[in-house]
């Protein structure tokens, strides 16, 4: 009665389906993975966020990579903008997506060592090359708080660090680089700035990274999971409905005297 599941269509489309399960079920177990890294993350981000504020030497010095562990840790340093050495950032957005740069100030402490400053966002004019208007920074000590990030690299962040650019600009955040420049000790990482706020709002501050959302990872799994589960579903249904259809050909072929084999194979039926 079932014979005509060892016919070739039927068996590459029973081969097929073994091919899909698995990978479906793979497939399910990676959104599921990257559900649980999101997951973690936003963990990471909001108790680091409301940890209390530590000096910035207690977790980099030069040539430190910051650790993942340590990304968005409230830290405080006290010194002098060097504003001859202030650089900006290109290709960086805003709150609302609009495209300007981050303004990049060295601040150097008593020490002499310096900590790289990102004040904020600032738009650009309309010559993308010009160097735009950037609020001065304020004189005299200071003690700053902010965000501590890791050192961005093209490897890590996507970016591709041009060269030939403009007098003052820079593609990366990068301690290596603007100690060559600085031509003096600088931090590993950078500090997103936090407090004080700047007069008048500009640079506008770096917003916190988001640590609600979770995206849609999880609901991808279970519908690669429940596509799993249909296919020998759809596999027993599609069976059932050839084996129906043979059945009532059989039936018509015996009515009308006609042969109920008949001379070829039906098609699977398809969904």
């Amino acid at each position: 009665m079932y014979r005509f599941v060892l016919t070739r269509q039927w068996v590459s489309l029973t081969l097929f389906a073994l091919v899909l399960i698995p990978v479906m079920i793979k497939l399910g177990f990676w959104q599921f993975h990257r559900h649980e890294h999101r997951v973690a993350q936003n963990e990471l981000i909001a108790a680091n966020l409301r940890a209390k504020p530590v000096p910035v030497t207690t977790l980099t010095s030069p040539g430190h990579e910051v650790p993942r562990a340590d990304w968005w840790r409230p830290v405080t340093a006290t010194g002098r903008f060097d504003t001859a050495h202030e650089v900006v950032v290109r290709m960086r957005t805003s709150a609302d997506d609009s495209v300007g740069f981050h303004v990049l100030t060295p601040l150097v402490m008593a020490d002499g060592r310096a900590v790289l400053v990102n004040r904020g966002w600032v738009a650009g004019g309309g010559d993308a090359r010009a160097h735009p208007p950037v609020p001065a920074a304020p004189k005299g000590e200071v003690t700053v708080t902010g965000r501590l990030k890791a050192d961005e690299t093209s490897a890590g962040s996507g970016i591709k660090d041009r060269r030939g650019l403009p007098d003052r600009q820079v593609m990366l955040i990068n301690s290596e680089q603007q100690a060559a420049a600085l031509k003096r000790p600088v931090l590993g990482g950078y500090l997103e700035l936090t407090a004080p706020e700047p007069a008048g709002g500009s640079p506008e501050p770096v917003p916190e990274p988001d640590h609600d959302s979770i995206g849609a990872h999880m609901a991808y799994a279970v519908q690669w999971w429940l596509f799993a589960a249909a296919v020998p579903v759809g596999w027993l249904v599609l069976v059932r409905r050839e084996k129906r259809d043979r059945e009532e050909a059989a039936q018509t072929a015996a009515a009308g005297g006609g042969d109920p084999a008949g001379d070829t194979e039906p098609e699977p039926a398809t969904a």
